[in-house]
């Protein structure tokens, strides 16, 4: 059995095959062009992999209402020609197989929670940190949607008393994505964050941001395992800092081991690594195949 999958990020797109069991057996990636040309590269590598199934986790916000005209649609997004544009519906004009749908983050979770670092658990959330910030949540084995889907990356945040950027979001200018995703870094600094020394004082203060943001996570849905990916959490400085600075925000209100003492195990990068996304976007199309029987 193959099942195909899509990681349909705002900066690139990695499709890939696998199997049941997540092993990916193929991948390519590609760059996040003019939406045709884009979709264009995702018919040409599935055109001849007779795959049972495609599941998409897709950068947003998109449109995950089956019942809405607009379902399978990125929706708002500034990037570029991709406002509005039907990703799920192009792709269906070529392909006659059951497709899963959801966000890129989602997915992650979904990925993580299958075989990755919550694996066994029915409950996880999942932070990329990378050109923006987006947040997937699983919960009760399934991923939360409601009124569209979660947007945590554009939580308001308190600001770190010395900083003086005026945020880098452009539709909230200073949410959490604003103060604390790559290009803010970069713009804050003046410099990649990958060209920061681990003692820049760039960390503490992405710090103060991830870990208001992960603590108020914890105090509203009570997940049993975070997982931080993404580009800039390639810095693993960032975990005990960000460690530290959830404890410290939560002080000791919230009373369970894993926060308390195992903070270390609670608080993860993904298991799956950089494959997060791409095989939890093949776990929506497992279960978009068994919904489909």
């Amino acid at each position: 059995m193959l099942i195909g999958a899509v990681e349909a990020g705002g900066t690139k797109f990695v499709c890939g095959i696998g199997s049941e069991d997540g092993f990916i057996q193929d991948r390519v990636s590609f760059p996040t062009e003019a939406p045709e040309k884009t979709i264009a590269n995702v018919i040409n590598y599935f055109r001849d992999k007779k795959v049972e199934a495609i599941g998409i986790g897709s950068f947003g916000p998109i449109n995950i209402d089956p019942t809405s005209p607009q379902y399978g649609y990125v929706t708002t997004t500034p990037k570029p020609g991709w406002g509005n544009y039907p990703v799920l519906p192009e792709l269906r004009k070529v392909f006659d197989v059951p497709f899963g749908w959801d966000t890129d983050v989602n997915a992650a979770a979904l990925g993580e929670a299958t075989w990755g670092a919550a694996a066994g658990l029915d409950s996880c959330l999942y932070y990329t940190v990378g050109t923006g910030i987006g947040v997937g949540v699983y919960a009760e084995g399934k991923m939360v949607h409601g009124l569209v889907h979660p947007e945590g990356g554009h939580v308001l945040t308190r600001r770190h008393p010395e900083d003086t950027f005026e945020g880098f979001c452009p539709y909230h200018g200073d949410c959490l994505e604003g103060m604390a995703a790559g290009p803010a870094i970069e713009r804050r600094w003046k410099v990649k964050g990958s060209e920061l020394g681990v003692d820049h004082p760039a960390w503490e203060m992405e710090a103060f941001y991830l870990g208001q943001a992960v603590a108020n996570a914890i105090l509203l849905l009570s997940p049993k395992k975070i997982i931080l990916g993404g580009g800039v959490m390639h810095q693993e400085q960032l975990f005990p800092l960000i460690h530290a600075e959830v404890r410290n925000n939560l002080k000791g209100y919230v009373s369970a081991e894993a926060v308390l003492d195992g903070i270390s195990s609670y608080i993860v990068p993904p298991g799956l690594g950089d494959n997060a996304g791409l095989c939890g976007s093949l776990a929506l199309g497992l279960r978009a195949l068994q919904e489909a029987k």
